[in-house]
């Protein structure tokens, strides 16, 4: 058994019990020296308690939560001395649960704010897609390697075009992005968020010949397609996407493809989504054929 979080002994833990209930997640609380302590049976199990446990003090207000690594055993004292209704704690542990996400999400208003909501793009023209002249992949792929431009093809999703496409992204990428680095090797949910970027930003370039694009979008239908096709896979991974919401986004991309493909980058939404999809396939096939196991997971004995 694995040790997944400690909490004070006058927190109310019922709820989040039913919680975990839902979300799959066997378990067991157990009162140890004044401490309600949370045991599960693997580390992806406890990756997502920690993630859970921090949405679920947010929500709740019961702050006093302490998420801990598999060899701590203590609640905190930077916790212990914050202020009962700070959200500090709360980003702390979402930020030990999810870095690489909540960066994506941090370097992304970062640059919203340096471009004035993208009215000012020429502040990030550095984050463009390069301008290269060739019109097939290949062609492309050796221009990048030769000029050293290649880290350029990953930057557009970065840029963001207005509100409402920053914060829908933004959004989508943290519901997504977090299931996903809970029960993924840190490299290879990096690995994920570089190939579907590449995929999306190089296809809408081929396709426009033009860079005036950007933005997560393409690497969030990535993600979509991804986390559907593992869960339809390996269930047991326990991931949250059902075929309804999989289906929505499908039928978003099709009516952005007829009635806004003049100015929405509906080729980055389809290679994202595509890309996804075949990571996915490739993914599952690799831990269920190779690696024997029916699930994805951090723990090494799933």
């Amino acid at each position: 058994m694995i040790r997944a979080a400690s909490l004070s002994i006058d927190v109310n833990l019922l709820s989040f019990s039913q919680l975990l209930q839902r979300q799959g997640v066997p378990h067991r609380i157990i009162e140890e020296s004044g401490q309600q302590v949370i045991w599960v049976e693997e580390e992806g199990e406890a990756d997502l308690v920690r993630q859970s446990l921090a949405d679920w003090s947010l929500n709740s207000g019961s702050l006093q939560a302490d998420p801990v690594s598999q060899n701590a055993g203590s609640v905190s004292l930077g916790a212990a001395l914050l202020p009962r209704h700070s959200l500090l704690p709360s980003l702390r542990r979402a930020f030990v649960a999810s870095p690489l996400t909540l960066s994506l999400i941090a370097a992304c208003l970062l640059v919203a704010l340096l471009s004035l909501m993208g009215t000012q793009p020429g502040r990030v023209g550095i984050l463009f897609y390069p301008l290269l002249a060739v019109d097939n992949l290949l062609a492309l792929l050796g221009e990048l390697t030769s000029n050293g431009t290649l880290l350029r093809t990953l930057t557009p999703m970065f840029l963001h075009f207005g509100e409402l496409h920053l914060i829908f992204n933004m959004l989508w990428l943290w519901y997504f992005g977090r299931q996903l680095e809970a029960i993924h090797p840190r490299w290879l949910f990096a690995v994920l968020i570089m190939l579907t970027s590449f995929v999306s930003n190089t296809t809408q370039y081929l396709s426009s010949n033009f860079n005036n694009f950007g933005g997560m979008s393409g690497v969030v239908y990535g993600l979509v397609g991804y986390t559907w096709l593992v869960h339809t896979l390996m269930p047991r991974s326990r991931l949250e996407i059902r075929g309804s919401m999989f289906a929505v986004f499908v039928a978003a991309l099709v009516l952005m493809e007829i009635l806004a493909s003049s100015w929405i980058a509906t080729a980055a939404h389809i290679g994202g989504l595509f890309s996804g999809l075949l990571l996915g396939l490739g993914v599952a096939g690799f831990y269920r054929l190779v690696l024997k196991r029916d699930r994805i997971s951090r723990s090494p004995s799933s």
